[in-house]
């Protein structure tokens, strides 16, 4: 079920000059009510930003505290009283039995925002993305980002 050919319906082009440019877009992107059911995949190398990215979203959407890198734990769930969201890191993955024995499958069905670090490390076994985020570190530290909408929920997401 590899998605590296899932069309792309539109496609945004930006530069995140600091961090408060990175900040700056996730509450954006918070800002969407649909950024509450979608799932969002995060390319980019080590360093790139992929995690501090998710942080500032998940602090735009309402999530308190510290929000730490699941590199360890694959996934870190967040509640709060009007969304469901979980945060995933397969940077370690290794073997898709690992998918199936923490049921995964299940998580990705329901409901829910769903991020998305290292994906390509699950290739094959995530559904399509509503939208592809890869993060690429410029001269000056400047991020380049390329936003590319997947569905109808990710071109929503990109307006």
């Amino acid at each position: 079920m590899s998605h590296a050919h899932s069309p792309i319906l539109e496609t945004r082009s930006l530069v995140w000059s600091d961090e408060a440019g990175c900040a700056a877009c996730a509450q954006a992107l918070a800002a969407h009510p649909a950024a509450r059911r979608a799932t969002i995949e995060l390319h980019g190398t080590l360093g790139a930003g992929k995690t501090t990215f998710v942080r500032h979203l998940l602090h735009a959407l309402g999530v308190e505290g510290r929000i730490k890198s699941p590199t360890y734990a694959v996934m870190e769930p967040y509640e709060l009283p009007d969304l469901a969201a979980w945060h995933f890191d397969f940077y370690r993955f290794n073997d898709p039995q690992e998918w199936e024995d923490a049921g995964l499958r299940d998580v990705f069905a329901g409901p829910g925002l769903k991020l998305v670090e290292w994906p390509e490390k699950a290739d094959g076994l995530l559904p399509a993305p509503d939208l592809r985020i890869a993060i690429a570190v410029g001269e000056d530290e400047r991020r380049h980002v390329a936003m590319a909408a997947l569905s109808a929920l990710g071109r929503e997401l990109l307006r």
